[in-house]
């Protein structure tokens, strides 16, 4: 499973990138609101720490400006996935997008046939927001889960980006399922590494490695 941050915090981005734990980058309205910077500027900035795909996310509500906006932004570096609202204007600019060669994330997925007209549509991801769904008493990785068989099903290529990933628990829900990405802040990402039996096993080897009155260096 691929690993994307979902932030526009630059050091965040480097230091997880400088460990292999990134393999592209999310960011949206809000999180280039949070970062206090210019949207073109930072994502320039991203697009040249990372390799793979980076969305860039479109603020327009009608079709031909979405278009309008996504040539722009996919004009920053060759990285630059567009990001699509699922909305009736998000998959007509999609399909035109896509059909220009351009990479498309279409984002704020809640159902398994808003997915399958995102791939109809010609998306190289589709964007299920798995947390959101969580807050309404709902299961999101159910929704990955049938998304992934609907796919499977009829061999789309849209690949399933997981989002709105709020704990450790998700990534393995989704790893386990299929998800082709998945999407987390930078603080999830770091927490994967953490078990309190890893925390107590090493401070019990610590502690008897100090009663040798040993040093390695």
């Amino acid at each position: 499973m691929k690993f994307f941050v979902d932030t526009a915090d630059v050091d965040a981005i480097r230091e997880l990138n400088e460990l292999g734990m990134v393999d592209g980058v999310t960011t949206n309205p809000s999180l280039i609101l949070k970062s206090g910077r210019d949207i073109l500027e930072v994502t320039k900035e991203i697009c040249a720490i990372v390799d793979g795909p980076v969305s860039a996310e479109v603020v327009a509500l009608e079709a031909d400006k979405m278009i309008a906006e996504g040539r722009h932004l996919a004009g920053i570096a060759p990285n630059i996935a567009v990001k699509l609202p699922l909305t009736w204007d998000g998959l007509k600019a999609c399909k035109v997008l896509s059909g220009e060669g351009k990479m498309v994330n279409v984002t704020l997925c809640f159902s398994v046939n808003q997915a399958l007209l995102a791939a109809k549509a010609g998306a190289s991801f589709i964007s299920p927001f798995i947390g959101r769904l969580d807050d309404i008493n709902l299961d999101g990785t159910e929704l990955i889960e049938d998304i992934r068989v609907v796919y499977d099903n009829y061999g789309f290529g849209t690949e399933i980006l997981a989002a709105s990933i709020r704990s450790p628990n998700h990534v393995a829900d989704v790893a386990r399922i299929g998800a082709d990405v998945m999407t987390a802040p930078p603080d999830v990402i770091r927490k994967l590494a953490s078990h309190p039996l890893t925390d107590a096993g090493l401070a019990s080897f610590l502690k008897d490695w100090e009663k040798t009155g040993q040093k390695i260096l």
